[in-house]
């Protein structure tokens, strides 16, 4: 169980430090505090992504990114009241600071604990045929391997319906009897679930043209294959706060050159950089996409999610990229799914075991 202090961290932290913090407990914030205990400024998750957008790294200072102008209230006050003011105002956390502006304490709406029922489909991508990981998946869907205790595809839909998601579209193809199998209607793992069957490889777009119904509200389309702790919530806020047709999960990738670069222009040497840092943003295979979008999607063609992005932005629709900084692993090889087995203990078992 946590508590406020474990939201507290020193002025002196880095980006990665407040990220850590917000992953490690669920409250939801961090309180950036002097060497007096006086609080001096927040940092919520989309703090954290913001700053990523605008280049910061995660070992950029925390104060860089912290809000400072924050709602709080005395420890004295009434609870119904600050909850009802808090439910008004849509505020999850209000710290609760002493005379001095000291750290007292933290008034919280526990979204997570108590999470809200959810109408919006999951479209599973779970057709793939998982050939760079044969032979582990000559007899077995690459979404049905398991990683730590339970099939990855397992695990994926349970974080899900830990934030309140329970309708769930499965895409399959390679295997397919056994998905369906494992799974069923969903009524024994507490969700619904149906199923998109694929007769040909249709991409990470395509599957979603046989849903056979207009959806209601904004679609999640997320490969079979990852391992994550993404706050899907916090995406969908993202996704309408942004008034996005559709939303990519990005995640930051670094390459460095290994040598000393030289820029020449006309047989002149202009610049010398030793090992440079090439940042960029990449897919992380994590997709929000409005209903008219998943409705236009034709049923039984081939259709990538990169193209789909790159039809909407040439029609001048909004596409919007929420930064990732939680744990992810795309399981595509062989090393990946071993690391992702050594990684399951720290990042999902110990949550499973209410540690």
């Amino acid at each position: 169980m946590n508590t406020w202090k474990d939201a507290v961290i020193p002025l002196t932290a880095t980006i990665r430090d407040a990220a850590e913090t917000l992953n490690r407990i669920n409250l939801q914030i961090a309180l950036l505090t002097d060497q007096d205990g006086k609080l001096k400024g927040v940092i919520t998750d989309g703090d954290i992504r913001r700053g990523l957008l605008v280049g910061k790294t995660l070992e950029s200072p925390a104060v860089e990114i912290m809000e400072t102008k924050f709602f709080s209230a005395s420890p004295d006050e009434d609870q119904a009241s600050l909850l009802a003011t808090m439910r008004k105002r849509e505020i999850r956390q209000v710290p609760l600071l002493d005379e001095d502006g000291r750290v007292a304490g933290l008034r919280t709406l526990l979204d997570v604990i108590t999470p809200e029922h959810r109408d919006n489909w999951v479209v599973l991508m779970a057709g793939g045929l998982g050939q760079r990981l044969r032979p582990l998946t000559e007899d077995c869907p690459k979404p049905l391997l398991n990683v730590g205790n339970k099939p990855l595809l397992k695990t994926i839909l349970d974080q899900f319906a830990e934030y309140g998601f329970g309708k769930f579209y499965i895409s399959v193809n390679y295997r397919a009897d056994m998905v369906e199998e494992y799974f069923g209607d969903g009524s024994k793992h507490g969700v619904e679930i149906r199923y998109l069957r694929e007769d040909k490889q249709l991409g990470t777009a395509g599957a979603v043209g046989l849903i056979p119904d207009k959806p209601d509200a904004p679609v999640f389309v997320m490969n079979g294959d990852l391992l994550t702790k993404v706050d899907f919530p916090g995406m969908l806020a993202f996704h309408r706060e942004q008034e996005a047709k559709a939303t990519m999960a990005v995640r930051r990738f670094d390459i460095q050159v290994p040598y000393g670069v030289v820029k020449v222009k006309d047989h002149r040497i202009t610049k010398l950089e030793e090992k440079p840092t090439h940042k960029f943003f990449v897919n992380a295979g994590i997709y929000v996409l409005e209903p008219d979008v998943a409705a236009s999607i034709p049923k039984n063609e081939y259709l990538d999610m990169p193209t789909l992005f790159g039809r909407l932005m040439d029609r001048g629709e909004t596409t919007a990229a929420f930064p990732i900084h939680e744990y992810w692993m795309d399981i595509g090889r062989k090393q990946d799914f071993d690391q992702a087995n050594c990684d399951y203990d720290m990042h999902f078992r110990m949550r499973e075991e209410g540690c």
